[in-house]
Parts: structure tokens; sequence; C-alpha cells
């Protein structure tokens, strides 16, 4: 311990920075309170004291010092205790040091992050509801436990349009604004909020299943304003928060490569006939049956969730490789690419999915007709009685008309930084095969696909890993014609049918 007295052991802090920003939701977010009573399945959290939605600065810190960690290192990279060396996120969210054996240290974080208080959109529903449910991949209806009635559930989600100020502190010691390290990682982790594409969010995600499409955000207003707190007047403003100074946008970078790597699927679908997502939401005027919708912008529009479109890419990619590779082979690649499926009553461990597949609204075509049926009683030839029902689903047209209803894929498999070159190979190659099933109609989306639902055809997809591009496009023919190097699609698959089971690390073949 020093010999100065406690109070002269301060950080030696010469420079305050503090950045603000409005975060907005650009799909619905499920920020859970972790709650198991109340009105839903997943209740949100909310600040006791106005009742507003919360996002606590756990929550905010957790998800930059991911992406910063992965921007450095790439996809699933591991920090190590042992080494003497930190990495930027290390170094500016705090850490566990045990480059010496006998003297363990835990560093603290020099970033501060503010609790930020949610405000409801203007216009539309400050809260949606989605109902979930697992499905069996053999029998393909809800999945049941011994007695269980079925894995259903549901989901409180704040909607799209909720904004939260946030709020970061950073402290800054002589020599650590000197190197300018520390500055240059916060900058470039708060990047990660910002917009990627028109009508897209940016590469960080909050909540709940941010894989699937929940929690999509962007920030925008950046500020930064930077106190002197070796001069009374840098310390008098930094107390009584006078910003008065402050720039917009954030602190220049000095350009550091992004070491992930990721295959993203860009894909357009016209609908074939009719889609129906069931709603478990509506008024008492609704048909019993309406194509789910969320708020964007103030209006309901009918969407593509990732959820759904998650558990059909599964399911299909599993009969695949069951089919190619045997069940065990089968099962273990597609609980590595889609994240590991937790059998009742077994040890397997929870792992994260390769896969982000983001929610899409879909565009053109109709969603204001509604379809009377009525269940047919199969000895007598007529109705049943009390079984006529109705169903609003999303209707397309002929192809090639006007106001066709497309619906849109984006899916991106993840490559591990270690240790993943041939997996992720075979993963690509299995997407790609699921993708032409999608393409050509043999899969289809939603429910009542007995009756000819959720058919879709494909129009054009855009395959991008790094520099190298391709583009897929249907042609005139009913053929279909492919811009980039054919042949290393070919070898994806390959990949696939030849797989022989994970790369495993040296750390894992001894365990």
């Amino acid at each position: 311990m020093s010999g100065k007295a406690q109070w002269r052991n301060s950080r030696q802090v010469v420079q305050r920075i503090i950045i603000t920003g409005t975060l907005t939701l650009d799909t619905p977010a499920h920020l859970g309170s972790g709650d198991t009573e109340g009105l839903t399945d997943m209740p949100l959290l909310y600040d006791p004291l106005d009742g507003s939605p919360l996002l606590t600065g756990a929550s905010i810190a957790g998800a930059l010092r991911n992406y910063l960690r992965e921007y450095d290192g790439g996809y699933g990279v591991v920090e190590n205790p042992r080494a003497r060396v930190k990495t930027r996120a290390e170094r500016l969210f705090g850490h566990l040091d045990d480059s010496v054996s006998d003297k363990k240290a835990s560093v603290q974080s020099w970033l501060m992050i503010d609790d930020a208080r949610g405000r409801r959109p203007e216009k539309g529903l400050a809260v949606e509801l989605r109902d979930g449910v697992a499905i069996d991949p053999a029998t393909r209806t809800v999945e049941t436990h011994g007695n269980s009635r079925g894995q259903k559930y549901d989901i409180e989600l704040l909607a799209a349009g909720t904004t939260f100020d946030l709020t970061f502190e950073l402290w800054l010691t002589a020599d650590d604004l000197a190197s300018g390290v520390l500055l240059n990682g916060l900058a470039t982790a708060l990047q990660g909020f910002e917009s990627l594409d028109a009508g897209r969010g940016g590469a960080i995600g909050l909540g709940m299943r941010k894989r699937r499409g929940f929690g999509e955000c962007h920030v925008s207003a950046w500020r930064t304003c930077i106190h002197d707190v070796t001069t009374p007047a840098g310390l008098i403003a930094w107390l009584a928060d006078d910003c008065g100074g402050a720039v917009a946008g954030l602190p220049a970078t000095p350009g550091d490569p992004d070491h992930r790597q990721a295959l993203r699927i860009e894909a357009s679908f016209e609908v074939d006939g009719s889609l129906l997502i069931r709603s478990g939401a509506g008024s008492g005027d609704d048909p019993d049956m309406v194509h789910l919708g969320s708020f964007r912008g103030g209006r309901e529009t009918p969407i593509m969730p990732g959820t759904s479109l998650a558990g059909v890419v599964r399911g299909r990619a599993l009969r695949i490789a069951n089919t190619m590779l045997g069940p065990v082979k089968g099962a273990e690649l597609v609980n590595l690419v889609f994240g590991q499926r937790i059998r009742p009553g077994s040890a397997d461990a929870p792992s994260g999915s390769l896969v982000t597949i983001r929610e899409t609204e879909l565009t053109g075509g109709r969603h204001d007709l509604v379809q009377n049926r009525v269940q047919i009683d199969r000895f007598t030839g007529g109705t049943l009685p009390a079984k006529l029902f109705s169903e609003q689903p999303v209707w397309g047209r002929e192809a090639g008309q006007a106001g066709q209803a497309l619906m849109q894929l984006d899916l991106s498999l993840r490559q591990p930084a270690e240790n993943g070159a041939a997996d992720f190979a075979a993963a690509a190659g299995l997407l790609l095969l699921v993708l032409k099933d999608l393409w050509t109609g043999d899969l289809a989306l939603g429910g009542e696909s007995s009756v000819g639902r959720g058919r879709l055809r494909g129009q054009q997809a855009t395959l991008t890993l790094g520099s190298r591009r391709w583009v897929l496009a249907a042609a005139q023919d009913g053929g279909l014609s492919i811009i980039g190097e054919k042949t290393e699609l070919e070898a994806w698959v390959k990949a696939f049918n030849g797989w022989q089971g994970p790369v495993r690390s040296a750390k894992e073949k001894t365990q």
C-alpha cells in the first residue's frame, strides 16, 4: 500500500470528456427486468421513479465492450487475463489482470455510463406484444415436454421509435491523453451505434434476441464536451455540467482495421400467392387471423419477423444436414451455426448463434383483403358447426405486376476468429442450399403452408464477404444468372458435403 494518505491516491485524471447522443430504436426491443411474474412471460424493465422504460448503463457497457473486442480481434475472440498487453476493450472497460501469477488484480473502467430513461414514440403504440412458440423439428408442430401443453410464450417489447438519451464520461490521465488509446477505443465503439445503411440500425443491438432482429438502433446528434480539470475554469465547468463549448460529432479515430469477417446475404423475393404469420394482438373487429404487423413511423406495417424466418431456415438446414451428413453430424453442424438447441433434462451448454437475421418490412402487395374459410367434415362432406373463420394475410399479385408483395432477407454468417475457416465454409454451403429452397418456392414461410401460403419466388440476391461480391438474379427464361466467381460458391457446398466435424482447439481436445 502506498505511504501517501488515501485522499492523495487519486487516479491522476487531467481531462474529462463527456459524450452525449440520442438513441432511437429501429425495431422493437426487449430490455427485460428478469421478473418471472407479471402480465407477460417476459416483462420489460421500467424506472420506478416515473414508470419510463429503462436502459441500464451496464447493458450499454456490455454491448460496447463486446463490439470493440470483436472489432479488434474478430468474432468470438476471448480475452486472456494472463496476457501482459491488454486490448483496447480491456483498457477502456476494465479487466482482470493475472499476468503476474502471485499478484492478481482487478482494474477499473475509465468510462462512466449513465442509465438512460426512454421516451415513448409520439405516434403508434408504446409497447408491442409478440407471441413465440417452440417448434419440434421432427414433426413441425408445437414442441411438448411430457405432459406439457406446448412451449408457447409472449414477450413485451418497446416499440420502434422509442428514444433514449445516452451520456458517457471518459476519464484520462496524462499518459492516456498522450497515447490516445482510450479515446480512440471509445470513438470506435460508439461508431457501432451509427446507422450502417438507409433504413438500417447500427452494428450494435440491444436487449434480447439481437441476432433475430430485435433491438436494432442508431444514435444521432452526437455531442462531445472536453473539460481540462487541471485548470480552475475547467474544473468548475465540469462541476456545473456546463458544456457550452461542446462540438458536434464524435472524436476522430485513426482508422483502425476491422477484423470481423462475415458473409452477408441480401435477397429479395416475390410472394407467390399469400403469406400469413399470425399476430397475437388485435381488436374485437379484426378477423380471426391477421398477419403480424409492427409500428414503423407511427403506422402499422406488415413485417417478416427475424424469429420466424430463423426458425424456418434452421428447420430446413437441419433436414438438409441430416440427409447429407447423417443425424449426428447434421445436428452438430446446425447447433454450431444456429446455437445449441437445449434438450430437456440434458447437460447441453448454451451457445450463441453465428447467424444474424434482421427483421424486415413487407412492401407492396395488399393486406386489406379478408378471406373467409370453413372447415369441412371429412366424412359427411358438409361444414363443421362453429368452424367458420376469417383470415387477413398479405396478398401478392401476378409475377411482374406493379405492387407485387416483396420480402427481403438480410442474413449474416459470422466467421469465428479462431479455428473457424473449415466450419465457416461448410456453414456457408449449407446456407446456400437453404437459399436455393427459398428461391424456388420449395420452402414455405409462415402458417398454412399446406394450403399454398408462404411460397416465394426469388428475384435477386447479393452475397458479400469482405471485398468479394456475388450477384444472383432470376433470368427471364426461368434460369439463374450469377455475377462473380462461381467456383468459390461451389467450393462452399463441397465443404459442406465433406464436413467431418467442428475444428477444435488444442485445449478442447485435451478436455
